[in-house]
């Protein structure tokens, strides 16, 4: 095999990351890993052509001794035991690390995935910045000369990295021709370059893994653990990793996927956003059953979304695991103090359920959330570090519970039409400049969110939806009108340039991804052919 690194434009500190022993490693990776990472992906149409003929999934019969086992996961670390709050963001800018690093919560998930675009040179930053935090030598002067430094009265977050989904490729490292895996590329040289300083410091080497199908894939991933492992000379079990179970098939396969990492599990997370956009992608031709009214009516006491995480809470302390809570995306404004105090007030209430139903810990977006997700953890949690002695057995959860979408309380609206199509092309702009994370309308938006909008369009389309506020059916002419006007509209709220080098081209992918008779499995793949 033969490694080649396409992208030469200069980015500081890149000859640090991208040396030919780090470069050999991720060569390494491919060579043994490649050949299961294509078969799983082409697993993943299959099954989903079976649940599309039937219109439904159920747990598996083939691994029922595993569900039925009496079985842990390793011991979690000491560094670990207390996440009772999780501050997520890029690891790149520096300056986005360092007040992650900074921001009082227990853990950060330095994310290479949802809330980063993949431009190379946010690819190498991540991991540059990343090895600093591992060495505590991080620090950033803004060009108006503020310095950025890592706190040192009070302990920083632990870290915690996400990698991208298994789908992804990096086409700037090209291994015998063709564009690399983008989850190899992202873990080989963060554990390459970090994992023995997170070691020495005792704190890691952590990972989130996203976007996960089945048990399988879980398989895979400990297959890698193992092997990086071996290759730096590092005991087996050092590696500690925690699933986002962010897919509809995970769910009827949690326990399977922590038995299969089960010496590198730590827990599972409900990523929420991801999981509302696997149902639709899953189930999008499978009738008016799966339609779901507007994304902001989807709450989490919905009935499907509640069945979902009481499972998570109930197989991850069965386990020994740690179940963590899904993600409060708003963003306060100051500008703005009474919507900012509402806001608060819902994310108080979001974060105390999660707290009463037994998780461990939560994530916010925004460090100002710090305090307040921390508060609703103290009060439940006390002095102990988790509740993952906290069993459920009175939780019980069928097939049939978690695909239970009809039961959804809310409507499908034209507001709704236009919030999806202006936050799925207002973001895509953004992701092709380069940010994988912004503020909109006082909402933290990723990849996570903008799939489930655009792909809601999509199957509102095909299911012929009728919207509640104006009697309209949706139809390929009624969404060219109305991404036209939230087009116009985002043209008068940016920079000229800026709406002809992103909002344009993100308009324009977008219109093709949701009037197109073939549904796109993700928004990022096509976006990935127009970033630089």
């Amino acid at each position: 095999m033969a490694i080649t690194v396409t992208d030469n434009a200069p980015i500081a500190g890149a000859h640090e990351i991208l040396t030919d022993e780090a470069l050999a490693f991720v060569e390494e990776l491919h060579k043994r890993f490649a050949a299961e990472r294509n078969a799983r992906l082409k697993a993943r149409k299959t099954r989903r052509a079976e649940a599309a003929s039937t219109g439904r999934l159920d747990f598996l019969p083939e691994t029922a001794d595993v569900r039925g086992g009496d079985w842990k996961v390793a011991e979690a670390p000491a560094p670990l035991l207390d996440r009772r709050v999780e501050m997520t963001g890029p690891a790149s800018p520096a300056k986005m690390a360092i007040n992650a690093l900074n921001s009082g919560a227990k853990v950060w998930l330095a994310d290479m995935e949802d809330a980063s675009s993949p431009h190379w040179a946010n690819v190498v930053d991540s991991v540059i910045n990343l090895r600093d935090a591992a060495n505590g030598t991080l620090s950033y002067t803004s060009p108006e000369g503020k310095e950025y430094s890592l706190r040192k009265d009070a302990p920083l977050a632990v870290v915690i990295t996400r990698p991208r989904g298994w789908h992804m490729e990096e086409r700037h490292v090209l291994i015998d021709g063709e564009p690399a895996i983008g989850a190899l590329v992202d873990f080989g040289l963060h554990f390459f370059h970090v994992a023995k300083p997170l070691i020495a410091s005792g704190r890691g080497p952590y990972y989130y893994l996203p976007k996960m199908e089945s048990h399988l894939e879980a398989r895979l991933w400990n297959d890698v653990f193992a092997f990086a492992q071996d290759y730096l000379g590092i005991p087996q079990g050092t590696i500690r990793a925690t699933v986002l179970i962010e897919t509809i098939p995970a769910a009827f396969e949690m326990d399977e996927i922590l038995y299969e990492l089960r010496d590198h599990a730590s827990g599972l997370n409900a990523g929420r956003w991801d999981y509302l956009f696997s149902i639709i992608k899953y189930f999008r031709d499978a009738g008016e059953k799966f339609t779901l009214p507007d994304r902001a009516s989807v709450v989490m006491t919905a009935p499907f979304m509640r069945a979902y995480t009481e499972l998570l809470v109930q197989t991850c302390h069965k386990r020994g695991a740690f179940a963590m809570g899904g993600m409060a995306a708003f963003i306060p404004n100051r500008k703005e103090p009474e919507t900012t105090a509402a806001a608060i007030e819902k994310v108080r209430a979001d974060k105390t359920r999660e707290a009463t139903d037994g998780f461990d810990g939560s994530w916010v977006a925004h460090p100002d959330l710090v305090s307040t997700c921390q508060e609703v953890f103290d009060a439940v949690l006390g002095d102990k570090p988790n509740q993952v002695d906290r069993q459920r057995p009175e939780v019980s959860v069928t097939a049939e519970d978690l695909l239970n979408v009809s039961a959804t309380e809310g409507e499908a609206t034209e507001a709704g039409l236009r919030l999806n199509l202006y936050v799925a092309v207002a973001y895509t702009a953004v992701w092709l400049s380069g940010n994988g994370a912004v503020a909109i309308h006082n909402l933290m938006e990723d990849a996570a969110t903008a799939e489930i909008s655009r792909s809601q369009v999509w199957q509102q389309i095909h299911n012929k939806v009728v919207l509640a506020d104006t009697g309209n059916t949706v139809t390929h002419e009624l969404v060219e009108q109305v991404l036209a006007e939230e087009t116009e509209r985002l043209r008068g709220e940016v920079d000229p340039q800026m709406f002809a080098k992103f909002y344009e081209p993100a308009s324009r992918l977008i219109a093709d991804i949701v009037l197109s008779a073939d549904f796109t499995d993700f928004l990022t793949t096509p976006a990935y052919e127009l970033v630089g």
